[in-house]
Parts: C-alpha cells; sequence; structure tokens
C-alpha cells in the first residue's frame, strides 16, 4: 500500500469514530444544544494508473512485431537461440572478466614482488660492478631477464591498447610495491613484458615471460564454451525442424483443399501428439466435406433426372393434343424448367470432383472472343503474364463462361482481361451495361435471385449463375468481387491463388 493510500485510509477511520462519538454526545446533551457538524475530509486524488505502453515505450511492440520473423520456425530458433546467447554473454562479461582480473592481478603482484626482491638486492649489495649473481638468481630462480644499465631518462609513454588489463594492474602493482619512476610496454613484443625502473645510481630493466604476469589461456573456456553452444544450436535446429516439418505439411494440405486439390500422397499424421490429432481432424473433416459434396451432387443428380423423365412425358402429351394457344404456354413453363433443370445439373457439375489440370486462358478468351462476336458485342481480350494455370479446367472455364455470359447479356461493349502475376491469379470481366447497385452486389451470388429492375434478366435465366460461379472460385481458394466498371456497368474480378 502507497503512502498516499495508508493516509487516505486513516483519515477515513478516524473520520467514521468522530461520527460515532457525535451520534453519543448528540444523544446525551439536551436537544437545544446542537453540536456543530465535522467539515468533510477533503477528497484525495486519484493516482493515475501507470502504463507502460504509453509515453516513450507506444512504439516497442510495433518496432518488434515489423522487425521480427513471421514463420514458426524461425521464431522458435529465436526462442532458443536468444536465451542461449545471453547466458553465454553474461557469463563471458561477468565471470571471465573477473577471473581474468582476478588472476592477473596475482600473477602481477608475483612478478613485481619478485622485481622489488631484486631492487633490494641490487641497492644493498652495490659492491658487485656487473651485477652478476642478481641477473643469474633472476633468469634461473624467478625466470626474468634483467639488466643494470646506466642511469639515463625513460623512454616516452607509448599508446595504449583499448582493451589490455595487464597494463592497468601491472602498472599499479609497480607504484604500490616499489614506488619508482617506471616505463612499461606490454604491446612491442607479445610473448615479452618490458619493464625498466628508474633508480638513484642505476637504471634496472626487466623482461619477463607475458604469460608469467597474465593469465593468457581464458581463451581455451571461451573456445570451449562457444563450442559446445554450437554444437547444442546445431542439434537444437535439427530436432526443431523435424517438429516443425508437420505442422507445415499441415498446413500445405489444408491449402491444397481449399484450392480444391488432391489430397498430397505423402501427407500422414506425425509430429508431436498435438500436431498428430491436428492431423487425424483435418483428414475426418476432409472426409465429411467430401462425403457431403457427393451426396448432394448425386441428390441434385437423381433429382434432375427424375424430374427430366416426368417433362419428357409432359412434352409428348402435349403434342398428342394439338396446336392451341393454352399448349403454347404449357410448351413454354416447360421449357422454362427444362432450362431451371440445367442449372440444377451445371450446379451439381461445379460440386463434382475434379482433378486440377494445366489450363489455357488464351484460349479460353479466344472462345469467348468468338462467342461475343456471334452474338454482336465488341469484346476486348488480354493475358499479362504467364496463361498457363492449374486448375480444374471444366469448372474454372464455366466460371469466366458464366461471367462473361451476363456481361453478354447486358452490355454491348465487354472487357476480359487476365494477370498471373507472382501467386495470384485475377480476372476482371467489365462491361457497359447497367450495373449492379451498391448494396445488392451480395444478394446476386445466393442461389435464384434476380435484379430485374437493375440487371433486367430476361425469361431465360435461373438465378444461379453467378452462385454457381462464386462456388467454384471459393473451391480454388479465391473468391468474386463486384465493383463499378470504367465502361460504366459492372465489374466482375476474379481472385485466385495460382
Amino acid at each position: 500500500m502507497t503512502p498516499i493510500e495508508r493516509l487516505r485510509t486513516r483519515i477515513e477511520r478516524d473520520g467514521a469514530t468522530l461520527r460515532v462519538w457525535r451520534q453519543r454526545l448528540e444523544r446525551l446533551a439536551p436537544t437545544s444544544v446542537r453540536l456543530p457538524r465535522p467539515r468533510k475530509a477533503p477528497k484525495l486524488p486519484r493516482l493515475p494508473k501507470l502504463d507502460i505502453w504509453r509515453g516513450p515505450l507506444r512504439h516497442v511492440p510495433r518496432f518488434f512485431s515489423r522487425y521480427v520473423p513471421k514463420g514458426l520456425y524461425a521464431r522458435s530458433l529465436i526462442i532458443i537461440i536468444a536465451p542461449m546467447v545471453l547466458l553465454q554473454s553474461v557469463v563471458a562479461f561477468v565471470f571471465m572478466e573477473r577471473h581474468w582480473q582476478l588472476v592477473t592481478q596475482r600473477l602481477s603482484t608475483a612478478v613485481v614482488r619478485d622485481i622489488a626482491g631484486l631492487i633490494d638486492v641490487i641497492e644493498t649489495y652495490p659492491q658487485d660492478p656487473d651485477f652478476a649473481v642478481v641477473t643469474r638468481i633472476a633468469r634461473e630462480k624467478m625466470d626474468l631477464n634483467i639488466a643494470v644499465l646506466p642511469p639515463e631518462p625513460l623512454p616516452a609513454p607509448t599508446p595504449k591498447p583499448f582493451f589490455n588489463i595487464l597494463d592497468g594492474i601491472l602498472s599499479e602493482e609497480i607504484t604500490q610495491q616499489i614506488a619508482r619512476p617506471f616505463w612499461i610496454d606490454t604491446v612491442g613484443d607479445s610473448g615479452l613484458v618490458e619493464i625498466r625502473i628508474q633508480l638513484e645510481t642505476h637504471l634496472l630493466r626487466v623482461f619477463a615471460r607475458r604469460n608469467s604476469a597474465y593469465a593468457s589461456n581464458s581463451h581455451i573456456f571461451l573456445a570451449w564454451m562457444v563450442g559446445t553452444s554450437l554444437v547444442l544450436i546445431l542439434i537444437a535446429v535439427l530436432f526443431l525442424r523435424n517438429q516443425i516439418r508437420p505442422i507445415q505439411s499441415l498446413a500445405e494440405a489444408a491449402e491444397g483443399f481449399g484450392r480444391g486439390q488432391p489430397m498430397p500422397p505423402e501427407f500422414r499424421p506425425r509430429g508431436a501428439s498435438e500436431v498428430r490429432k491436428a492431423s487425424l481432424a483435418f483428414i475426418q473433416m476432409r472426409d465429411r466435406i467430401e462425403r457431403q459434396i457427393e451426396q448432394r451432387t448425386q441428390m441434385l443428380n437423381g433429382v434432375s433426372h427424375d424430374l427430366r423423365t416426368v417433362l419428357t412425358r409432359f412434352r409428348l402429351q402435349l403434342a398428342l393434343l394439338g396446336d392451341g394457344e393454352d399448349q403454347r404456354e404449357l410448351n413454354a413453363d416447360i421449357d422454362e424448367m427444362q432450362r431451371m433443370l440445367e442449372g440444377y445439373l451445371s450446379f451439381a457439375r461445379g460440386e463434382a470432383g475434379e482433378d486440377v489440370a494445366e489450363l489455357d486462358l488464351e484460349r479460353v478468351f479466344e472462345k469467348l472472343s468468338t462467342e461475343g462476336a456471334l452474338k454482336g458485342r465488341k469484346v476486348d481480350t488480354d493475358v499479362l503474364g504467364d496463361p498457363r494455370i492449374m486448375v480444374r479446367p471444366d469448372s474454372f472455364t464455366r466460371l469466366i463462361g458464366n461471367l462473361a455470359a451476363n456481361a453478354f447479356r447486358h452490355g454491348s461493349r465487354v472487357s476480359i482481361i487476365g494477370r498471373h502475376e507472382g501467386r495470384w491469379l485475377t480476372i476482371t470481366v467489365e462491361d457497359d451495361g447497367p450495373g449492379v447497385p451498391a448494396d445488392q452486389r451480395e444478394e446476386v451470388f445466393k442461389p435464384f435471385v434476380r435484379l430485374d429492375t437493375a440487371r433486367n434478366i430476361d425469361a431465360g435465366g435461373t438465378g444461379l449463375g453467378l452462385a454457381i460461379a462464386r462456388d467454384i472460385a471459393r473451391s480454388h481458394g479465391g473468391d468474386i468481387l463486384l465493383s463499378d466498371s470504367k465502361l460504366g456497368g459492372l465489374r466482375a474480378m476474379i481472385r485466385i491463388p495460382a
């Protein structure tokens, strides 16, 4: 509880106590005596709610969502590799930095202590002109190569490397233990460290091995750490790839089913138990959908066949009755029912299972141009990109034909353009007819819906053309969108993955 909240609770508790005592005193005092009412405690301002995603941090989630990979495999690798890299970095920075500093400090302390002892010997026994005994002891017992030279000024300081803890630690130890002017060189020769110390009557030059004053074998630990991390990451990548592959196969199978493609022969439930359950559920769902489509197709075929038999019998009986106005009206009704049955059969054929094969859009557009010319329509066709597409040929041809037939029926000028770019195929069919109002463009895709006021559909239509076209487009994993055309009429756009 914050201090402000504790203060608020205390004020409320004290106010309640004062009210209780006031009521008791009023009951005991005369009626003419009234105690003054206590003043209400001022309301404390409410504390603002802290929202960490306000202010400078509001762009952090958007930044990560923009630059973080979108795939499951890449994100899983980041989840595995990022903590390992962070852990290795912390270990290398904290442990290794302290290890280098501690070991280097102890080694440098030992080397400087030996040099200090040699200085004491040189200054205690100055009668040896060549200092041969001290030189021999330093070389044999301390692994130091020294030379006692005549006094001369120390060289100028050399530039120090950016990251070199030996230079700083060695200088600190010489200052504390020897306390004399000195000059060191830890960069010149990689295997040796040169130290020059100004004595009262001489100049002491010392060459020490670098590994005697510096922890130079720490890279072995780093090599083992990095090597084992790479091996573990490689093993994790291999195992993760085997776990992600079944999910990718399931996604490809589901996408192919949306396009109307058959089940891949190599697809089977595998991987983790959750992925296996999802794969089995997908297979069962696909089987149920296919059985439902097959049953509906068989039902429509059976009903259409039975009704055709009855209509044929009606037509034969009317032919035996002779000519008359009533007979002509009945024949017109029979023809209308015949066209409706043909629509049912077309709808049933659109739902039937058809194998995916290659279709040439240029040939389809040529047939539509010929059909439009026979009806006296001006047809412009064009194909941008590869004209060869992988679809169900009969169904897709019926899809384009239904849209083109509507355009021929209601317009005098028709434009059919196909674009095959990347992974998408787009076909637009435009006309200069009366068009369809924007609020009724979804209604025309419902079966048996006619917009007589908008499109002036003739008696030959059954209201199934656009419904069949949208079913075929969605069975290929796409859809049909209606909008206004630049020609002044309706624009129908087919967009499917190809």
